[in-house]
């Protein structure tokens, strides 16, 4: 396993992070402990769940399990959506970070959190409010670094500029939809991570399983992918472009000897400015499989043929900036 920097700081991480949004529903107690377990004997030391997954029940299974070994373990979670039938049980006022933080850190059994993130940008709340509620909670110690998740660019940067202005700490990372079936972020994020130093750990790397190489062009019958609602949803994945990725994909998966999801993986390990993918796994054949996509190198010419076929339509107003990207032109 290798490490990464976290964004613009001193935070070290491993290239892989584990999710654990299935843990406690699809993925018993017994196997996400397991799977951790797993995960830290080969050197992972990233984990990432959210206040709201499987109501709380996520945050449970992982504090138990790194019990004994908190030190160890680079912590994240999240806030920002329904908890409470209350009326102040959702958003990022001031009062549902403090309220969240603390039921967090009691599911957890810990008294820190080593990456705070916001799951999604609150219309309601001004960013101020966020920000500066976060930068207590930093000097409180409950938690250590900020991050942002399912973000515009603009927002991204507003909330920087703020916290800037104002001295209160900066978001880290953000943790963005990304893979090769799913590479909006291309048009404007991913350069301003670049350019402001913000880590990038990306969700649903393999497409929500669209690339694990298990579905054809037929609906599928089973599987997340069934669902009619969900970025990771039918509609969503069933393009023709994404049929095109994913015969490259097993084309490439075939040539390597690997599983289309380790090659999947494998490409944003190797793209610049990714920090870590976040991979999730409902039984412990899917991570042992996951976990085959590190302690290799994907050669240059296979990896670029990915990122041709991938890429976005060189549209507006990318392609009219780029004409002029030499200086004195």
């Amino acid at each position: 396993m290798k490490y990464n920097l976290l964004g613009k700081s001193g935070l070290a991480v491993s290239e892989l992070c584990l999710g654990t949004m299935t843990f406690g529903n699809t993925t018993s107690e017994e196997d996400s402990i397991d799977m951790i377990d797993r995960f830290v004997d080969r050197g992972g030391n990233f984990l990432d769940t959210a206040d709201v997954y499987v109501s709380g029940r996520s945050e449970e299974i992982v504090g138990k399990a790194i019990k004994n070994k908190r030190s160890d373990i680079v912590l994240a979670t999240k806030v920002r959506m329904t908890t409470s039938a209350n009326i102040n049980g959702v958003g990022l006022s001031r009062k549902h970070i403090m309220d969240g933080v603390d039921a967090s850190l009691k599911r957890l059994e810990t008294d820190y959190i080593d990456l705070y993130q916001v799951h999604v940008w609150d219309h309601a709340t001004p960013i101020e409010e966020t920000l500066r509620t976060l930068d207590d909670l930093v000097t409180s110690g409950k938690v250590r670094y900020i991050g942002c998740s399912n973000f515009f660019a603009w927002q991204l940067m507003k909330s920087l500029a703020v916290s800037d202005v104002n001295r209160y700490v900066r978001f880290v990372s953000i943790q963005p939809q990304y893979s090769l079936v799913s590479r909006q972020m291309d048009r404007e994020m991913l350069s301003l991570c670049l350019e402001e130093k913000v880590g990038i750990i990306p969700w649903a790397p393999i497409g929500g399983g669209f690339l694990t190489g298990r579905y054809n062009r037929e609906e599928p019958t089973e599987g997340r992918l069934i669902s009619k609602v969900g970025e990771s949803a039918w509609v969503n994945r069933a393009l023709d472009k994404n049929f095109l990725i994913l015969d490259a994909l097993l084309e490439a998966a075939k040539e390597l000897d690997k599983s289309p999801a380790q090659v999947a993986l494998r490409w944003l390990i190797q793209r610049e400015g990714i920090t870590s993918p976040i991979f999730g796994a409902s039984k412990l054949e899917q991570f042992e499989d996951n976990m085959g996509s590190i302690g290799w190198e994907m050669p240059s010419e296979v990896w670029n043929r990915l990122e041709q076929i991938s890429a976005l339509p060189d549209d507006y107003p990318n392609r009219f900036i780029e004409k002029f990207r030499r200086p004195f032109e």
